[in-house]
């Protein structure tokens, strides 16, 4: 009996000392923090190309909008938060517990309201109005040339411009351009894109990819064997391309660090003292998914999905043992699957969270963008300042002087419109 009692007391040790020793993500007893990063829902397609059949007319709201498909995707990516998070979040929405940001674009702004909806259904003693079981929750965003955490990727930066040019002209980058070169004249006689170039494959590859989606029929080139998928291989290497292959690392400084920095601050704030907030909802692009993926190292080469979720979750115990587990929903039939931290295990101490990620956290984003100045800058920029001063120095002189000269003169009159102007 002993013995018995023992063993019980060993492995209630274990089970309270290693994270991740219960089932993963099965308790919500633990949790602190939950960030969803996700893609919009199921959209017309951005544009078309000049031979297209259809163009915009068949889009009831026109190019790059959410569909009626993309709303229900949506509001069932919320339901599926409320399941999983029920133990965790209230049942009804309060404002201190969740902060939902989108970036500023009709879809993804649509995508998390109808998320929002999913996840806050009103209760009946709740309804405000007897015809409208729903409830505004504020989402908030910032103008796309202001938001350096989920618009990616961001192109005023002449550093990571120079890094496309780099990877446009390396040897890998090159060699996949001439292995491909006559399905890219291909499609450039098809579609009637001159010069075609790999980065112009994934915009034909969403056209289509949304009208067969749609049941819209396609034209007979783009059914051919084996078009289809070297479309998706291209629009998948074009997409790495943006935040991988040549220069990787620093891409990732320039861009998905951005992300992982404010999932860093927020997490780091959730376990060092209790707060209110619970939830972070983050509605945004592929490309964001495959910036912080690509910037976490857990990019498994695929186009994110519509509604796909990639989600952080900060656990902690009363003993201050905390960490960190992600995981990505790709399907809306299937639970999340685990990402695993390169260097880490699934349940990740957080300082070893932090510790890995630290390397893609930009300290200083505008100098790495626009780089160190140059040694003959600089000296141009020395005698530029010594001569405006000088020249100041000079003007002032004489202003002085004029002063004395005429003390009782005429004063001139500021006109409204230069105080304006």
């Amino acid at each position: 009996m002993g013995r018995l009692a023992l063993l019980a007391a060993t492995l209630a040790l274990v089970w309270v000392v290693v994270p991740g020793a219960e089932e993963l993500g099965s308790s919500t007893t633990n949790l602190r923090l939950v960030v969803a990063v996700f893609r919009h829902g199921d959209r017309a397609p951005e544009g078309s190309y000049p031979t297209d059949p259809h163009g915009e007319r068949v889009w009831p709201q026109g190019f790059g909008q959410l569909t009626w498909e993309g709303m229900k995707q949506h509001y069932e990516l919320g339901r599926f938060l409320r399941e999983r998070y029920s133990g965790f979040l209230n049942q009804t929405y309060q404002r201190a517990e969740v902060h939902v940001r989108s970036t500023d674009v009709d879809r993804t702004l649509m995508s998390a309201e109808a998320d929002l909806a999913g996840l806050f259904p009103l209760p009946a003693d709740k309804e405000w109005h007897s015809d409208l079981p729903w409830q505004p929750i504020p989402v908030h965003t910032r103008p796309t040339r202001q938001d350096r955490v989920l618009r990616f990727p961001l192109w005023n930066c002449p550093r990571y411009e120079e890094l496309m040019r780099e990877t446009e002209e390396s040897a890998s980058y090159q060699n996949k351009t001439r292995a491909n070169q006559k399905f890219l004249a291909f499609l450039s006689n098809r579609t009637g894109v001159s010069d075609m170039e790999i980065k112009d494959v994934w915009r034909i590859y969403d056209t289509l990819f949304c009208q067969k989606t749609h049941n819209i029929s396609l034209p007979s080139w783009a059914q051919e064997l084996g078009v289809w998928e070297k479309m998706k291989e291209l629009s998948v290497f074009n997409l790495c391309s943006l935040f991988g292959q040549h220069g990787a690392h620093e891409k990732s400084l320039l861009q998905g660090g951005l992300l992982v920095s404010y999932i860093r601050q927020n997490i780091t704030a959730s376990s060092r003292s209790p707060r209110k907030l619970k939830l972070i909802l983050l509605s945004a692009h592929d490309t964001t998914l495959a910036a912080v993926q690509m910037a976490l190292g857990v990019y498994n080469n695929i186009l994110p999905p519509y509604a796909g979720c990639h989600i952080l979750e900060l656990h902690q115990l009363h003993n201050g043992s905390a960490w960190v587990e992600q995981w990505f929903r790709n399907s809306s039939t299937e639970g999340p699957y685990p990402l695993t931290l390169p260097g880490c295990t699934h349940a990740c101490p957080l300082k070893k969270f932090l510790n890995l990620t630290a390397s893609v956290v930009p300290i200083d984003w505008h100098r790495l963008c626009v780089g160190e100045p140059k040694s003959a800058v600089v000296v141009m920029l020395a005698i530029a300042i010594l001569l405006t001063f000088a020249t100041l120095v000079l003007i002032g002189i004489y202003l002085i002087r004029n002063k004395r000269k005429s003390r009782n003169g005429y004063h001139p009159v500021v006109e409204q419109d230069q105080d304006t102007a």
